[in-house]
């Protein structure tokens, strides 16, 4: 559980000194609280004891929805939320949605209070990072230890989180070593955070060396996870699978290695041993939605149909009142209900879903999940039907879905009899995913059940030796100093691979070198800068991102100052100039 959540914007002025830790006692009267809990006695015994503590503004909300339309209504300096709320949402489900859309401040603190001691309901709440997880019956003593503790710690990092929420990660990482000249009792804590938001910021070197710095004094979990994440973001897999894993077996409960161990796995791909991954965390922290899905998804490509069936319909339970709600674990249960011949309740699982979410989400993927159940379930006319629906769509819409999706589709037109837009939507894959050799397996393996081995590893290889031949003329351009040309190539490899992640980057980065050599350009710099936010949608985390980003913020201010100096020259000659 790496680094401290997003929070929400909260003013705080450039130039102000480094917030200092105080002995004086807080002023809570002038502090906003929220108190969330389904039973009012509690509510009272919580709202009497912030009352002796001088608190004066206090709210109150009987359910987690409730909570959600106060939060977002209201920036509370506190908020003290009970665990089990009664129908509805969770504590859990409300932290999760109040991080997800940054409903609190920087400063804000946040105490989960429960009579719940089970492992994973402690596990699940702190995946989502409270500042503090109390056990009922609390004290008015002990409440105001831990709010002034936690309070004052907060306080060291509000500069530090503004300027995350600007994605100015550089100048966070530079608060955090002015906040441990001041705040020495903090430096583990600002170290930490300053690794992180290197990484953010496109450093990895720079982090590694905090990393080190680290563990050279204490032996820290999370400085070796960090370690290992940085050596898998570098394609040293086994490696970070070995520092994963030791993490591990020395801390058990350390839920996030357990995520990186599996996605190591997968990068390496063996999926099996990424799905007992995923299983032992899910057993140590159940209630996750996105880590149930995750494991119904891989159960599922395994053909572990038992497991599936069983990760999707948690996934279903827990996702009920949750922000991370999404269709998979609807279609890929209407999937197992198919392999299962029980169409018919395959087929309510479409429906619920199509009623959940709207026909732009699942649309397609709906219609391909509808084929493969007819089709699993012997139903071949059905399937073909969907088949047929599915290449006209395809006829009639240019543009081509993610590439799981893809993959689904190439799937069931190969089963059902069509061969020339399967063919097409693979190659469409292989070129956006070039470099993939381990998705470039998966579509060799859907090639070699659709009895087409030799012709699909032909295909694969020229379809990688088209995209890698339109990357690479891009370069040369670029490098022979052919800047225009350079980005009007990159502009069209861009429109016929739109989820190369590898063009894409090119292609801003060599606008990036536009800008430096031939002077600034907004609508240049503006359509950079999209490119570079539409990678960050369709493929979060990348360290490029942010290094690209950085250096073309960097430019925006010369380019204003070099504006502005030309302003004054061409005043001065129509003035009184010299």
């Amino acid at each position: 559980m790496d680094g401290k959540p997003a929070p929400a914007p909260a003013a705080a002025p450039e130039a102000a000194a480094p917030a200092v830790l105080s002995a004086a006692p807080t002023a809570w009267a002038d502090k906003h609280y929220l108190l969330v809990d389904d039973f009012i006695g509690i509510r009272i015994l919580l709202r009497e004891s912030l009352r002796n503590l001088g608190a004066r503004n206090i709210d109150q909300a009987a359910s987690g929805g409730e909570a959600m339309k106060m939060l977002a209504k209201t920036r509370y300096d506190v908020v003290l939320c009970d665990y089990n709320l009664g129908e509805g949402k969770n504590g859990q489900q409300v932290l999760e949605e109040t991080r997800v859309r940054n409903l609190t401040a920087p400063s804000s603190v946040w105490l989960m209070v429960s009579a719940e001691k089970s492992v994973e309901s402690v596990m699940g709440a702190a995946e989502h990072q409270p500042d503090a997880y109390l056990i009922k019956p609390i004290t008015e003593g002990v409440l105001l230890t831990r709010l002034n503790r936690v309070w004052h710690k907060k306080q060291v990092f509000r500069e530090i989180d503004q300027a995350c929420l600007d994605k100015d990660y550089l100048r966070a990482a530079k608060l955090c070593d002015a906040q441990i000249e001041h705040n020495k009792i903090h430096e583990i804590d600002l170290l930490r955070m300053k690794a992180s938001l290197l990484l953010k910021s496109g450093e990895p070197e720079k982090a590694r060396a905090v990393y080190e710095r680290v563990l050279a004094e204490r032996d820290y979990n999370w400085a070796k996870a960090g370690l290992a994440k940085i050596r898998m973001n570098n394609g040293e897999h086994e490696a970070a699978r070995q520092m994963f894993q030791g993490v591990i077996t020395e801390n058990r409960y350390y839920i996030d290695a357990y995520d990186q161990l599996a996605r190591a796995y997968q990068l390496m791909g063996q999926d099996e041993e990424a799905c007992n991954v995923l299983e032992k965390a899910a057993k140590l922290s159940p209630n996750s939605v996105p880590r149930q899905r995750s494991l119904g998804m891989i159960s599922l490509k395994l053909g572990n149909v038992g497991m599936a069936e069983k990760a999707f319909r948690k996934c279903i339970a827990i996702g009920e009142y949750s922000v991370m709600k999404t269709p998979d674990a609807y279609l890929g249960l209407a999937r197992v209900c198919g392999i299962k011949n029980e169409p018919k309740e395959a087929l309510q699982w479409l429906l619920m879903a199509q009623r959940e979410f709207t026909s732009e989400l699942i649309g397609l993927r709906a219609k391909i999940t509808e084929g493969m159940v007819h089709h699993e379930s012997g139903d071949y006319r059905r399937a073909r039907k969907c088949g047929d629906e599915l290449e006209q769509m395809l006829k009639e819409d240019a543009a081509r879905p993610d590439t799981p999706t893809c993959m689904d589709l190439a799937t069931l037109l190969f089963a059902v009899g069509v061969k020339e837009a399967p063919v097409e939507l693979l190659c469409y894959v292989i070129k956006n995913n070039h470099d993939n050799q381990v998705l470039q397996d998966e579509v060799q393996k859907i090639f070699d059940k659709a009895r087409m081995g030799e012709e699909g590893l032909a295909l694969i290889l020229a379809s990688r030796k088209e995209a890698s031949d339109l990357m690479n003329k891009g370069v040369l351009l670029w490098k022979t100093d052919k800047l225009p040309a350079a980005v009007e190539w990159m502009r069209a490899a861009r429109l016929a691979l739109p989820t190369n992640l590898r063009i894409l980057f090119n292609s801003a980065q060599i606008i990036l070198s536009h800008l430096q050599q031939r002077g600034y350009d907004k609508a240049l710099a503006d359509e950079a800068v999209g490119v570079l936010l539409y990678v960050d949608r369709i493929a979060p985390g990348q360290q490029r991102f942010a290094q690209l980003m950085e250096q073309l913020a960097a430019l925006a201010p010369v380019a204003a100052a070099v504006a502005e100096g030309e302003q004054s020259g061409v005043d001065g000659e129509d003035g009184a100039g010299a």
